[in-house]
């Protein structure tokens, strides 16, 4: 009877896991609608459109009184964003583990941010200011949102699971971007059969990405539940703000081999980033590829990186998610190298390096958190991954200045877009050097039996 009690107890642990679990997928098919229609697709070139409206006689707006470019008000703002996000996340991730509360501070965040997206509707005309403003606000806000839901994962998945539980929420993410992404299509190709200009048909598919995150956010905060540990109580004491954030500082140092994935993780991922930004300014200046074609191929990505993520899931289960990873480094390379010797005007071989690239996207994506929650000390989980979100959005600068002095120099996108190799064999080299078990048992936690 004592037995069967144990397995019934056991049982309804772990279906109470998986809901969990199942829960938390959701808040990746709520916010990557943002990052797949409003930032890769829409608002960049509608606010430029915007900004160049209002802008004067030689082509500046002046925000604040600063003389800005129009065709540079977008990437300005953007920047802006990450700085505030990186100024955020850390105070917030400090406040979440300190008081348990993760749940409370996600929906401020992923609310804050559907509300700013879902006021993009209002962008017509001249309010390039108002669109900077709602930019800077989602932008930042997905940054904190997205820093809580990953900090989620230690908690709601034993170490065995971690690497399959990451990559179905990758793949839920990218399913739900391919999904709306079509819906959006539809929309702005087919406007005027709609009754509908081109502006406000831009305008709906960015307010419509607002509504389905806010939507779908109540999924998560349903399902997920908030924990307190022995170490979140000490935290009580501590002192709040910035003297934690130096604490936090202080004891990363402690995890040399944690900092020494983040920065592997760094440098790697800045290469994903930039060739995800940079593709299609290479499919359009040196491919001479139209819009409708990019256009498709950012739709393609989306859904191969589904079955990528997922692919490079199972693969984990049986080589460790350290080799998968390396693995995909490694594939990414390749990419780049084939993308050098793309033909012009050839559309099917873009969506061939397309298709490559999806496939190995999500995985790495997926793979890379998964690993990193090994290394997290238990009750640290929302700092320390502040910082680590920190490593994907405060440093993706790098790529970016690779590739354009690069371009400066030789004058050939081609020669850009193969430099960004570099990032790729920088970051398979520092994480080979990790020793990913000795850095997991140093954390304080339990080693699984692949890793």
């Amino acid at each position: 009877m004592g037995t069967d009690t144990v397995r019934v107890g056991a049982a309804d642990e772990a279906a109470d896991r998986r809901r969990e679990q199942r829960g938390w997928y959701f808040y990746d098919w709520a916010c990557s609608v943002y990052s797949t229609s409003v930032l890769t697709v829409f608002l960049g070139p509608y606010l430029t459109s915007v900004a160049k409206n209002a802008a004067d006689a030689d082509g500046y707006v002046h925000p604040l009184g600063i003389p800005v470019r129009a065709g540079s008000f977008f990437a300005y703002s953007v920047s802006l964003s990450v700085i505030v996000a990186v100024l955020v996340m850390p105070l917030v991730g400090a406040a979440a583990d300190r008081s348990g509360r993760k749940k409370p501070l996600l929906a401020a965040a992923a609310y804050t941010g559907a509300a700013a997206t879902t006021g993009m509707f209002f962008l017509g005309g001249e309010r390039y200011l108002l669109g900077g403003v709602l930019l800077v606000v989602a932008n930042a806000a997905q940054s904190v949102g997205t820093m809580l839901y990953n900090s989620y994962l230690p908690q709601i998945a034993p170490p065995e699971e971690r690497d399959a539980v990451s990559s179905k929420g990758w793949a839920f993410g990218y399913a739900a971007g391919a999904l709306v992404l079509v819906a959006n299509l539809v929309l702005y190709m087919g406007h005027d059969s709609f009754g509908l200009s081109e502006s406000a048909a831009v305008r709906i598919c960015l307010a419509s990405a607002g509504l389905w995150w806010g939507t779908f956010t109540l999924v998560p905060l349903r399902r997920l539940r908030d924990r307190r540990s022995s170490a979140q109580e000490a935290k009580e004491r501590t002192a709040p703000g910035f003297r934690q954030l130096a604490a936090t500082v202080r004891d990363m140092r402690r995890h040399p081999l944690t900092l020494a994935f983040l920065l592997a993780y760094l440098i790697y991922n800045d290469g994903i980033q930039t060739v995800i930004s940079q593709a299609s300014v290479y499919g359009s200046e040196e491919l001479g590829l139209g819009q409708s074609t990019l256009i498709a191929a950012v739709l393609l990505v989306q859904v191969l990186a589904v079955a990528g993520a997922l692919a490079l899931g199972r693969l984990a289960r049986t080589h460790g998610a350290k080799r998968t990873i390396l693995g995909s480094l490694v594939a990414w390379a390749v990419i780049l190298g084939a993308g050098y010797f793309l033909p012009a005007g050839a559309p099917w071989w873009f969506f061939v390096l397309a298709s490559g690239i999806g496939l190995v996207l999500g995985g790495s994506q997926a793979l890379s958190r998964s690993l990193f929650s090994h290394l997290v000390p238990p009750g640290k989980e929302a700092e320390y991954f502040s910082a680590y979100e920190m490593s994907d959005r405060g440093m993706s600068w790098l790529g970016p200045l690779l590739f354009g002095i690069t371009y400066q120099v030789t004058g050939s996108y081609r020669d850009a877009i193969i430099s960004l190799v570099a990032f790729f064999v920088i970051g398979f080299c520092l994480l080979a050097r990790v020793p990913v078990r000795r850095a997991i048992s140093d954390a304080g936690n339990p080693v699984p039996e692949r890793i």
